[in-house]
C-alpha cells in the first residue's frame, strides 16, 4: 500500500489544458502554456567555446580510443559510463528528482559520487531544473524546452541566458526536501572542490598509474570523450526523446519512446511513460517487457536492503492509462506532489 500522501509540497500544477480554459483563477499561467516565438536567446558565449573545446578535445578522444588506448582502458571507459549515468538517471533522476525510491546512507553516498563524477551540476541544480521541466514541460518555464527545436533542447538552452519564466518558476518549484537533505547541501556548497578531483582527476590519473596509460591519451580519452559521451546521451533524453518516437502512454504530451535511447539500455529511453508516471521507479514499464541497466542496479541494492520503497504504477493503472483517450496530460514533479491524483497513489505498488 503506497505511503501517506498528506505530505504534499506546495508545487504548482500544470493541469490539463481544459481544465486552464475552465478556471478563471489559472489564468495567470496560461501564458505558460506556449512558447513565445519572438523572444530572443541571450547568448553565453563562455560556454558556447568552452563546449566547443570539449567537443573538439572529444573527437580527438575518440581518436586516441582507437589507435592508442590499452584494452584496460576501453574496459574502463564502459565502466565509467555506467558510473556517470547510474549516478544522474539513477540518483539526480529517479531517487532525488522524483522521490520514486528512498535509498540508505551507504547507497545515497554512492549516488552522490557517481553524480559528481558525471559532472553535471550539484544535484540540488539538477533536480530543481528537473522539476520545473516536469511540471511546466514545453513551455516558456521549461529549461530545455523542446518546442524551441531539437538543438536547444540538446544543447542550446546551456549556451544561453534562461527564459525568464524558467527563473521565475525555479524559485517557487518545492525544494525543501533537499534542503534538508545534508548531504545534498555538502555535495552543492563544495561542488566546486569535489568535482574536479572525482570528474578529472581520478579518472585520469587510474589509467596513468595502474597500467601506464599516457598523459595524454588518458586525459582525452578518460576525461574528454568520457565526459563529452555521457552528457550527450544524457542530453538525448532532453531532445530526441521529445521529438522522435511513439507515445504509447499519453499521445498528448510532447515526450516520447525513442528507439536509439531504449537501445542502449540505460533506462530514459521510455520517456512518455516516464512523464505519464514518473514517480515509477523504472522509469519505464518493464518486467518481460524489456531490460534496462539502471532499474537492474537499483534492483540490486535493493535485494541488499540499502533501496527501498520502490514505487511502480500498476498493470492495472498503466493500462487504463493505455486505454484513455482524450484526457491530455497531467505532470508532477514525482511522489507527493499535492496534485497527484487519488487513481495514480492508489495504483501504485511499493515494493522492498
Amino acid at each position: 500500500m503506497p505511503p501517506n500522501s498528506s505530505a504534499t509540497t506546495g508545487v504548482l500544477y500544470e493541469p490539463e489544458t481544459k481544465l486552464l480554459e475552465d478556471s478563471p483563477a489559472m489564468d495567470k499561467d496560461i501564458g505558460l502554456q506556449n512558447t513565445s516565438k519572438d523572444y530572443e536567446l541571450k547568448w553565453v558565449w563562455r560556454n558556447i567555446i568552452l563546449f566547443a573545446v570539449l567537443h573538439i578535445s572529444a573527437v580527438y578522444g575518440v581518436w586516441l580510443f582507437f589507435t592508442e588506448a590499452s584494452w584496460r582502458t576501453h574496459l574502463f571507459f564502459l565502466v565509467t559510463q555506467a558510473i556517470g549515468i547510474f549516478g544522474i538517471s539513477g540518483g539526480a533522476h529517479r531517487l532525488w528528482s522524483h522521490r520514486a525510491f528512498k535509498a540508505n546512507l551507504p547507497l545515497q553516498l554512492i549516488l552522490l559520487f557517481c553524480n559528481t563524477f558525471a559532472f553535471q551540476d550539484s544535484v540540488y541544480v539538477w533536480v530543481r531544473d528537473h522539476r520545473v521541466h516536469h511540471k511546466y514541460t514545453e513551455t516558456d518555464a521549461d529549461p530545455y524546452n523542446a518546442k524551441r527545436g531539437w538543438f536547444f533542447a540538446h544543447i542550446g538552452w546551456l549556451c544561453c541566458k534562461k527564459h525568464p519564466d524558467v527563473v521565475a518558476k525555479g524559485k517557487e518549484i518545492d525544494l525543501s526536501d533537499l534542503k534538508r537533505d545534508p548531504l545534498i547541501m555538502f555535495q552543492h556548497k563544495y561542488y566546486l572542490y569535489l568535482m574536479p578531483i572525482i570528474s578529472f582527476v581520478l579518472p585520469t590519473a587510474i589509467p596513468m598509474y595502474f597500467w601506464g596509460e599516457s598523459l595524454n591519451c588518458s586525459w582525452h580519452v578518460m576525461s574528454m570523450f568520457r565526459w563529452c559521451l555521457t552528457m550527450n546521451i544524457i542530453w538525448m533524453v532532453n531532445s530526441s526523446a521529445h521529438k522522435f518516437g511513439m507515445k504509447p502512454y499519453d499521445k498528448n504530451i510532447g515526450p516520447t519512446n525513442e528507439n536509439v535511447l531504449i537501445w542502449m539500455r540505460l533506462g530514459e529511453g521510455y520517456h512518455n511513460y516516464h512523464h505519464t508516471f514518473p514517480w515509477d521507479y523504472k522509469a519505464s514499464e518493464l518486467g518481460p517487457y524489456s531490460w534496462e541497466l539502471i532499474t537492474w542496479l537499483i534492483d540490486c541494492f535493493a535485494k541488499l536492503g540499502w533501496a527501498y520503497d520502490l514505487k511502480s504504477a500498476s498493470e492495472d493503472l498503466i493500462r487504463q492509462r493505455v486505454q484513455r483517450t482524450g484526457d491530455g496530460s497531467h505532470p508532477l514533479w514525482g511522489w507527493g506532489d499535492k496534485d497527484q491524483l487519488m487513481e495514480d497513489i492508489v495504483g501504485t505498488t511499493i515494493s522492498n
